[in-house]
């Protein structure tokens, strides 16, 4: 049974940084594209970043692209999300994702298995 376990999320400033982080166990992620999804209150999942599975190909939502950096160690089964220039709008509860194959993709649906979630709350 494959478990995600996200952590490093909680309160900054804007302007500050975050690094999440995000632990597999259960399946050897290296032949797995990962993704970061975000949701916010009241508001539908959406996707952040995605990374390929041997961490050559990376994609990114518009609204993070220059931020946010996605990252992963396969060898340690973890994917990374650093997050800088946070911005009161990244408020949300951040969740990471194996997909369903090797390259990058936007689309959730793809994604066969989810974490938690760890929150992250940016204040203006």
């Amino acid at each position: 049974q494959v478990q995600l376990v996200e952590s490093g999320g909680g309160l900054v400033q804007a302007g500050g940084s975050l690094r999440l982080s995000c632990v597999v166990s259960g399946r050897t992620i290296s032949l797995y594209a990962m993704g970061w999804f975000r949701q916010a209150p009241g508001n539908e999942r959406d996707f952040v970043a995605s990374i390929s599975a041997g961490g050559g190909n990376s994609y990114y939502a518009a609204s993070v692209k220059g931020r946010f950096t996605i990252s992963r160690d396969n060898k340690k089964n973890i994917v990374h999300l650093q997050m800088d220039s946070l911005k009161p709008e990244d408020t949300a509860v951040y969740y990471c994702a194996v997909r369903r194959g090797m390259v990058v993709t936007a689309t959730s649906s793809w994604y066969a298995s989810w974490g938690q979630g760890t929150q992250v709350t940016v204040s203006s």
